[in-house]
């Protein structure tokens, strides 16, 4: 699929950008280019004795910012796929400085959409949050906004073979700042602080998101925001897998927090299709109608006021189940 193409990541030295290179060089040795477009170069010079120009030609390490919208077009050059995941995540962190949110994740989003509009670009796969589904946050509002500027985009494209779609998924299991790491550093204190017990979560590895990612290059037609199809967990559950002798101590949701992760709201269900393994939420104003998009995919409408969220889900993964996957983590070193 990806052999003798050209790829941008942009974020590209973060726990995704790194997990999808590496799965990029394995899978398609054939690729021409692989260029990781990111602000760090610390960060990028420790991905450079991983992924060397010695070992693998095709590599490229590109300082740049989204915010710049003249170095993105200079990267942009003889580049056939971007996957955009780039951001200021960090909930408290937006609020305090919201503008610079702003900066990176909505007025960056539209750069790389003109960018990529002026170039020979064919395909763009942009990732998103639950947290723009009914955003309580700036991080999710601005995560919002970047998911609409990337759908709208293939309004604009004209004629040309290319294709802007949108992944959203929740937090990936064992990524730094999540329950995981944090719940395994407290255990030798014998207390497990619970935001609340009654909250839940969707769970993704980040290898899952790697490959959902790749499977939209080869198969979104462009406007859809793909969410999986995944378990939920509840915290904890987690808990009791990490540390089943400590004792929880509940201290309330943390500001912009939701009790449950929701990825498509009821709002949604309207423009919503299941397509095997994930769901595609369809533009309101697009080339094709709900209807022929069920034709050429197989897939099928969802009931109305349907919605998605972690708390309501039809699969949870019990202590055991959970015990195995965090013990894996940790084999694998996959904890961040």
């Amino acid at each position: 699929m990806l052999n003798n193409l050209s790829i941008l990541i942009t974020g590209g030295t973060g726990s995704f950008g790194k997990a999808l290179t590496r799965t990029v060089l394995a899978r398609f040795p054939g690729v021409r280019r692989l260029v990781i477009y990111s602000r760090d170069e610390l960060k990028q010079f420790e991905m450079a004795q991983t992924f060397s120009l010695q070992r693998y030609p095709g590599m490229r390490y590109f300082i740049g910012d989204v915010r710049d919208e003249a170095r993105l077009r200079r990267a942009l050059a003889g580049i056939d796929v971007v996957v955009h995941a780039a951001a200021l995540k960090q909930v408290p962190a937006a609020e305090y400085n919201p503008f610079e949110c702003i900066k990176t994740n909505v007025l960056g989003a539209q750069n790389l959409v003109e960018a990529c509009l002026d170039s020979q670009v064919k395909r763009v796969v942009a990732l998103s949050t639950d947290k723009a589904a009914a955003p309580i946050n700036l991080y999710g509002a601005t995560k919002l906004c970047s998911d609409k500027l990337f759908v709208a985009a293939n309004n604009i494209k004209g004629d040309r073979d290319m294709r802007f779609s949108v992944v959203r998924y929740g937090n990936v299991m064992g990524s730094r700042g999540s329950v995981i790491p944090f719940f395994i550093e407290r255990r030798g204190s014998g207390v497990l602080p619970i935001t609340d017990p009654r909250m839940t979560r969707f769970n993704i590895s980040l290898q899952e998101g790697v490959d959902m990612v790749l499977w939209s290059i080869e198969h979104a037609l462009g406007g859809e925001v793909l969410v999986p199809r995944i378990p939920s967990y509840r915290i904890t559950d987690v808990a009791k897998a990490i540390a089943p002798e400590c004792r929880h101590e509940t201290v309330g949701i943390r500001p912009g927090e939701k009790l449950h992760e929701e990825m498509i709201t009821a709002s949604d269900s309207i423009n919503t299709v299941a397509r095997g393994q994930y769901y595609a939420i369809l533009p309101s104003s697009a080339s094709y109608s709900i209807d022929e998009y069920c034709q050429q995919f197989a897939a099928t409408r969802v009931p109305p006021g349907f919605s998605y969220n972690s708390g309501e889900n039809e699969d949870f993964l019990t202590v055991d189940q959970l015990r195995a996957l965090i013990e894996q983590l940790v084999t694998n070193h996959a904890v961040d």
